[in-house]
């Protein structure tokens, strides 16, 4: 599924730390199915900071929505319980989240809606008024909350080097923190290994995978050495 970021710089690297508070569902890295959606975000980021807008198009691997290692909350419009979770959310100004799920998808409160949230939470107006008004405002969002999360999010024209080079680094700190290797030793463990040699592969597509599959794949190839 390709899903796209809008802002004023082509996104190489997801840093969770320059997340903002008080979004919608909380601190994380946003993106959209909605091309339009993204553009009209980039020329909105873009005419704030005074610079060009930038929409970075990514991959993102739909059957992460179903990995039970992963919490993952879905709204299919909006409801009460979209309205309840985007004002917690919006009034939470702390560093940490208002919710522990990895992944939240929904539709989007946008400016207007963002006006009319507030009005709801200074209880200018009622609840049922608040959703009727939503009826007919399409709009998509996903907010990858945590790290774990974001394996799941590929840009397509990731090169396979920087890939290997972001698992493999992941798998030697795994290495040494679970086998209480040396960064030497959990070096010469990694890339002597079949494992790492498929991964290098392009063939095999393996650097697409999230880290921690591919270093689930050496803990085997390992305990079958042993």
């Amino acid at each position: 599924m390709k899903v796209y970021h809008g802002s004023d710089t082509l996104i190489e690297e997801i840093d969770l730390d320059k997340s903002k508070y008080g979004r919608d569902f909380g601190r994380g890295f946003y993106v959209t199915s909605l091309p339009e959606q993204a553009k009209t975000m980039a020329e909105r980021v873009a005419r704030w900071n005074k610079t060009k807008p930038a929409v970075t198009e990514f991959e993102f691997d739909e059957f992460a929505l179903i990995d039970n290692e992963m919490k993952i909350l879905k709204f299919d419009g909006y409801n009460d319980e979209w309205l309840d979770f985007v004002v917690l959310n919006r009034k939470n100004r702390e560093k940490q989240p208002a919710h522990d799920y990895d992944i939240v998808e929904g539709p989007v409160a946008n400016d207007r809606i963002t006006t009319r949230v507030d009005d709801f939470i200074a209880g200018l107006i009622s609840r049922e008024h608040f959703l009727n008004d939503l009826v007919y405002n399409p709009s998509h969002q996903i907010c990858f909350c945590t790290v774990q999360s974001l394996q799941a999010l590929v840009l397509p024209k990731q090169s396979i080097y920087s890939a290997v080079f972001h698992i493999g680094d992941e798998v030697m700190q795994s290495l040494m923190a679970n086998y209480d290797l040396t960064e030497t030793e959990a070096a010469d463990v990694y890339y002597t290994s079949a494992t790492y040699a498929s991964l290098a592969c392009e063939t095999t597509a393996l650097y697409q995978k999230p880290w921690q599959e591919i270093y689930e794949m050496l803990k085997m190839e390992l305990s079958g050495k042993r």
